[in-house]
Formats: C-alpha cells, sequence, structure tokens
C-alpha cells in the first residue's frame, strides 16, 4: 500500500473542510445517492458542535497529497465513557487498496490513548460493509431504518381521521407547540423529559443510558442555530400533574428550506398508552403546513426493532431508504 499521510483538521480549516465535504459527497453518490449532498456549513457545524456540543475529532488521509479518505472519532463525556464510535469514507476512486483498513487502524489507536476500551462503526447494509466489519473483529449488533416522508403523499384526511380517533385516548393531555431555543429556566424540563429516549431499542449494542441534562439540552439548540435550522417543538403535557409527557422536534434547513429532519420522537413511560406518539406527529405535520408550505420531505431514523414507533411512521406514509448497520467490538 502506498505511504498513506493521516492528519488531524478542524472546524476553522475551509481548505480541508471543502475537501472533506467533497470526499462526503462522492462517497455518499455511490452508496448512498438517496441521501442529501454534504455543505460547507453543515460540514463546519458537524465538527464545530456535533450533535449536542461535543463534536467529532475529523481526519483527512492523503496519499502523495491526494485525499483518498477521512476518519473520525466521537466520543462523550457525559455517558458511556467506555465507548467510542468510529467512521471512515474511502473514496470510490481508491477503494481496495487497503486505505479503509489503516484508516481505522489508525483510529482504534487513537481511542485507545483516549482511554476507551469499546468501538463502535456503522455503514449502510451491503456486503462490502459486512466484509469489511468481519475482517476487523466487529460483531453485527444494531440495524436501524432510515425512513422518509415526501410531504405531497400525505393524505390529508387520513391524516385528520387518525387523529380525531386518537384524541379520546389523550383527554388528560394537551399539546402545545415551541420554537426553539428553549428558554434556559425550562431546560431542565425538557431534558427529563428527553430522557425517555433511553428507552428505545438498542438491541445488542453495549451502552449505557445517555445522560441529559440542561447543559447538553442547550448544546444541541446551539448546533441547530448554527447549522440555520428553523427547529419545531410540539409536547404533549399531563393536565392532571403539569408534566411534560412526550415531544417530537422537526428541523427545516434554511440553506435547503426543501429539506426537513426529524430529530427526537419520544413518550415518558408513564404516559404511554395515550397514542400521544401519532398525536404528536400528527399536529407537527399540520405546523409545518402552516409554517413552511415549501417543505418537500422529512428524514427519520428507527432501531428497526421499534415496532410502536415505525408503526406510527408506516402510519403517516414515510417509505423506507436504507437500512443502516451497527458492529461494535472491545479494543
Amino acid at each position: 500500500m502506498d505511504v498513506m499521510d493521516i492528519t488531524r483538521f478542524g472546524p476553522d480549516d475551509a481548505a480541508a473542510l471543502q475537501e472533506w465535504v467533497d470526499l462526503a459527497n462522492a462517497v455518499q453518490h455511490v452508496d448512498s445517492p438517496w441521501e442529501l449532498d454534504a455543505t460547507p456549513l453543515r460540514a463546519e457545524a458537524r465538527f464545530r458542535y456535533g450533535w449536542d456540543g461535543e463534536p467529532p475529532t475529523p481526519y483527512l488521509a492523503r496519499v502523495d497529497g491526494v485525499v483518498v479518505g477521512s476518519g473520525n472519532i466521537s466520543v462523550s463525556s457525559y455517558d458511556n465513557l467506555h465507548l467510542a464510535w468510529l467512521g471512515l469514507m474511502v473514496h470510490p476512486d481508491h477503494r481496495r487498496r487497503g486505505y479503509g483498513s489503516a484508516i481505522l487502524t489508525f483510529l482504534e489507536d487513537e481511542a485507545r490513548r483516549m482511554g476507551r476500551t469499546s468501538a463502535g462503526i456503522g455503514g449502510w447494509e451491503c456486503d462490502a460493509t459486512s466484509g469489511f466489519a468481519a475482517r476487523h473483529g466487529y460483531e453485527k449488533k444494531h440495524q436501524a431504518i432510515n425512513r422518509r416522508q415526501y410531504v405531497a403523499d400525505i393524505d390529508q384526511a387520513e391524516l385528520d381521521k387518525r387523529y380525531d380517533e386518537a384524541l379520546p385516548y389523550a383527554a388528560d393531555y394537551v399539546l402545545e407547540r415551541r420554537r426553539l431555543p428553549t428558554p434556559d429556566a425550562e431546560l431542565d424540563e425538557i431534558a427529563e423529559m428527553a430522557s425517555a429516549i433511553n428507552d428505545a431499542p438498542t438491541d445488542d449494542l453495549e451502552i449505557e443510558d445517555e445522560v441529559f441534562n440542561a447543559e447538553r439540552m442547550k448544546a444541541y439548540e446551539d448546533a441547530c442555530a448554527f447549522r440555520r435550522e428553523r427547529a419545531y417543538r410540539v409536547v404533549a403535557r399531563h393536565l392532571p400533574s403539569g408534566q411534560l409527557a412526550g415531544q417530537t422536534v422537526v428541523v427545516v434547513e434554511s440553506e435547503r428550506p426543501k429539506y426537513g429532519d426529524q430529530h427526537d420522537t419520544s413518550v415518558v413511560a408513564a404516559h404511554r398508552g395515550h397514542r400521544l406518539g401519532l398525536l404528536l406527529k400528527t399536529d407537527m405535520l399540520r405546523w409545518l403546513a402552516e409554517e413552511e408550505p415549501q417543505l418537500e420531505q422529512i428524514d427519520t431514523f428507527n432501531a428497526e426493532s421499534n415496532d410502536q414507533m415505525i408503526g406510527v411512521n408506516e402510519a403517516l406514509g414515510y417509505r423506507v431508504m436504507g437500512r443502516e448497520l451497527a458492529f461494535q467490538k472491545a479494543l
């Protein structure tokens, strides 16, 4: 194999960010052509803020000065202190030369230096993904489905019917529409509700529950703001207790306002069985129709074993786009 130079870069390095964007799009056009292209803004946000204030550490891999691949390491200081998630890409023009294996070995060594004892990798379902993971000692632990809702396909009459049928089951609840950012005084309450996502299936992954607090929720909202996303949150409040019982969040890109992403949808365990998931997501679609009439599609991910949420998404007309696999091994 040719000598590879792997170097770290950061969100202030505009040239390296553009190289990463070009690489990501070349990979995506081959491996997952249904996905949206990466953009410099979203790349900068990824490596400056991450999802919620803990950005991955990114690297570019070059051979003779040409970018052939990249890697990144994601770790948390809130929870799962044993674990590092490793991401890697190899340009389609430079595959089958051992570059992916070299990048993975580099990332594993870096994770060990961070004191992590377990590593996870992921990729779209295909023989190449599963074969690469197996060759490097990773076992498949989880699989998730990427679904997409095309707004034009929504049957509004059917949506209204399902909403009306669900309402009697949620007589003790009221839905509240909120825009981000959340007032600081309410972040603790939002964080407590967000912890319900820990009940989503994780299959065989060796992971701990995520820890949510006001600081982490604020960092998540700051990341959305930096990406210039217009964020919408619908919450369900239990009237007798005043507690927040569940939420759904959708963001719409300002760069490309035809596109939206479904973020968290979860219902607190004590409040399940009242069809709140369906009511929350239906009310969100109604709100988006009012505020974002140009919106064409919304993407979401769910564990394939999450029958409850998948049932809601299928009732709302989401289409399957691809299956993402997650693998894990001890370092």
